[in-house]
């Protein structure tokens, strides 16, 4: 008689949920944690906004760049050094540290000299202003 288990989908048990509680966790996880930065932009006829979440930066270590269309926010998070006392070790941790990057481009230039941040529990808000637009004009054609 055999020992498998029989996945039943209808129960909500996915293969991968499965396979974890058969190996230790330890083989599915990096040795570095991903991390990711979530960002909604949304657009209005003056301006775009954009909130990028970013949990646990300092204000000060977060970059933002405006090149025409061109959006770009970088974020370091540094982790603290963690000592235990005499005869303590440290079973597990999972603190990271690292930069992370997110680049998008727009669909108008934006007026970089009235761009505002703001950076307020973790999400970062940006009010991009779009640049004017030049007037289209008809050519008349000789």
């Amino acid at each position: 008689m055999s020992n498998l288990r029989l996945l039943d989908p209808s129960f909500g048990d996915s293969f991968e949920t499965a396979l974890r509680r058969f190996f230790s966790p330890s083989v599915f996880e990096t040795d570095q944690p991903q991390l990711k930065m979530r960002i909604d932009v949304s657009e209005s006829d003056k301006a775009y906004s954009v909130k990028a979440d970013l949990p646990g930066v300092k204000k000060e270590d977060i970059n933002v760049r405006v090149e025409g269309n061109l959006v770009s926010i970088e974020a370091q998070t540094r982790s603290e050094k963690e000592e235990k006392g005499e005869g303590g070790k440290v079973l597990r941790s999972e603190r990271y540290y690292g930069t992370i990057a997110r680049s998008f481009s727009l669909g108008q230039e934006v007026d970089a000299s009235k761009v505002q941040a703001k950076y307020a529990d973790g999400v970062l808000s940006l009010e991009l202003p779009k640049a004017a637009t030049a007037d289209s004009r008809r050519i008349a054609i000789q």
